[in-house]
């Protein structure tokens, strides 16, 4: 069973309201919005990442889900598969200095120890106070607006260096190592988003399952994409390049459906944030994308979907 055959299978327990029939990224309950997001060695970070990168970026890429329905960020509990004393350190040295730089509490959680030189397995649950609004992927409307905030592709081209270079480094690294969560612009965006979500496994892969919560498409420019200058230096401009950063995943931006004529940088957003128009949710079923005024074929791949191997 893939990642969506195991989702179906789960959505015949999970019939609580809370649960949002498991088509969003996180739950809301009794006014909390809560969310677990696990990370595996080989899979999220590599054997060689810094433990204190790991620590950061598991706590990290849970509260953007936090960020993503306009929660405030308040506590986590962790998993911790426990094995070298040293790593473990330095990893629950990173996971501090997440927690310290975010304002959330560590409350409990689970430690177990793993087999001999088996891939850690590390989760986080994140526990935030839910705004006015808290957005679905289900709620955009033909008609709205796509905005993005944030860039993409540099974690994925981050990776990409890595791969090529253990000793790698610069900003593209540091991006997929040590992402950041946009808790400040997620509640300015909740209040009249009608639909929104963060993008972990790559732009295209995560619009389809908005647009298919939603019952509706979209069509993007592939041209208004917003890119990094490292980015950029590393890898161009292009569609090849386009096309990348709309697949790699990563990139923990955020991505809302507004509707049509409201101007994100009316809603007190973030002087630093970079909001980018880049399509619009349609009628008709599926994504379409264009570059320089042509239609461009989707990839056979449009981000990362765990399955079996």
């Amino acid at each position: 069973m893939n990642e969506r055959e195991i989702i179906a299978r789960l959505r015949r327990i999970a019939t609580d309201p809370a649960a949002r029939g498991l088509a969003d990224d996180a739950a809301l309950l009794d006014g909390l919005v809560i969310t677990h997001d696990t990370i595996a060695e080989g899979i999220h970070f590599l054997p060689f990442d810094p433990p204190a990168s790991v620590g950061w970026k598991l706590v990290a890429v849970n509260l953007s889900d936090l960020a993503a329905k306009g929660a405030a960020a308040r506590a986590v509990l962790l998993s911790m598969t426990i094995g070298d004393p040293d790593w473990d350190e330095a990893f629950i040295d990173g996971l501090e200095a997440a927690c310290e730089s975010y304002s959330v509490a560590l409350i409990g959680g689970d430690t177990i120890a793993l087999p001999a030189r088996a891939p850690r397995v590390l989760g986080l649950t994140a526990i935030g106070r839910a705004g006015k609004r808290t957005p679905s992927r289900s709620g955009g409307r033909p008609g709205d607006a796509l905005w993005l905030v944030g860039t993409l592709g540099d974690s994925a081209a981050g990776l990409k260096q890595l791969l090529a270079d253990p000793k790698a480094a610069g900003p593209l690294v540091d991006h997929y190592r040590r992402p950041v969560p946009l808790l400040a612009a997620g509640p300015a965006l909740a209040r009249r988003a009608s639909a929104m979500m963060d993008v972990s496994d790559g732009l295209l892969l995560d619009l389809a399952r908005l647009c298919e919560a939603s019952g509706c498409g979209a069509e993007i420019d592939l041209g208004a994409l917003p890119l990094s200058q490292a980015f950029i230096a590393e890898r161009g401009e292009g569609r090849t390049a386009r096309l990348f950063a709309a697949t790699g995943g990563d990139d923990y931006a955020l991505l809302a459906a507004l509707p049509a004529g409201l101007d994100p940088l009316s809603l007190s957003l973030p002087s630093q944030a970079r909001v980018t128009p880049i399509g619009r949710l349609v009628e008709r079923n599926g994504i379409a994308l264009t570059h320089d005024g042509e239609p461009v074929e989707l990839p056979e791949t449009m981000g990362y979907e765990h399955h079996r191997p």
